[in-house]
């Protein structure tokens, strides 16, 4: 029996050790779902191991490199190739998380975690959510986030998703909540598009205290929404590989 291809997990690393810590629970939920398999974490900058240093110890086994991103943006377009490249690392790599009903799933999760009444469609349709991501200077990945809260209040019957942004240009938090009030809505919501903890996590956390929104959900974390996505990520492009291993 063929040896499944390691699931090599890219992120982009920080200094805040809460990053690395989250990362490692997510991993350990993977482990938890898919016993045996080998998983391998690997960070572009700032945490160690880096990836020249995992794909040493791979040792040319077959592996699926699954980006932690949520868009399609300058990380996964260009940092994440050009390190795979430098490290010589062969193998597939997944697309990015998002968008995806699992990570709205685990946005819900994370605000029912919070205190804000999902059961209930009156409450939701009264409430109004601000999907808050990092931000980023591609049009399609901003483009893709808007299309994602758009489907989250058709499909959810939130009162309104607005999108606001931690960096780079678009609305800040207190803007959203402001025009969320603005359409009369009784009740608001902060959810970090966000997988770990961090500077921009903790910029919006603030903003949207200083701003008096009325639930404020943590980052996205160990969610094990997210957990399942990662090894969906990298079923879809691990098939591949165990066709010609086949």
């Amino acid at each position: 029996m063929t040896a499944s291809p390691a699931l090599l997990l890219i992120a982009h690393g920080s200094r805040d050790p809460r990053h690395a810590a989250t990362v490692e629970a997510l991993v350990r939920r993977v482990r938890l779902l898919r016993p045996g398999l080998s998983v391998a974490t690997a960070y572009l900058d700032h945490c160690a191991p880096r990836l020249p240093q995992v794909v040493q110890r791979l040792a040319g086994a077959p592996a699926v490199a699954v980006p932690l991103l949520l868009n399609r943006a300058f990380h996964a377009k260009h940092d994440i190739p050009a390190a795979l490249r430098a490290a010589r690392a062969g193998g597939p790599v997944a697309e990015v998380l998002g968008p995806d009903p699992l990570l709205l799933a685990a946005l819900e999760r994370r605000l029912a975690e919070a205190g804000l009444d999902l059961a209930s469609a009156a409450a939701r349709a009264r409430t109004g959510v601000v999907l808050a991501a990092a931000g980023s200077s591609d049009p399609a990945a901003d483009a893709t986030t808007r299309a994602l809260a758009a489907r989250w209040q058709r499909e959810r019957g939130w009162g309104a998703v607005t999108v606001a942004y931690a960096s780079a240009g678009g609305p800040r938090v207190p803007d959203a909540l402001a025009a969320l009030r603005a359409q009369g809505l009784r009740r608001t919501a902060v959810a970090p598009y966000l997988l770990a903890p961090g500077l921009l996590p903790d910029r919006i956390a603030t903003a949207a205290e200083e701003a008096g929104a009325d639930v404020l959900a943590p980052v996205l974390g160990a969610a094990p929404e997210v957990a399942h996505l990662l090894l969906h990520r990298y079923a879809e492009a691990g098939q591949g590989l165990r066709a010609v291993a086949a």
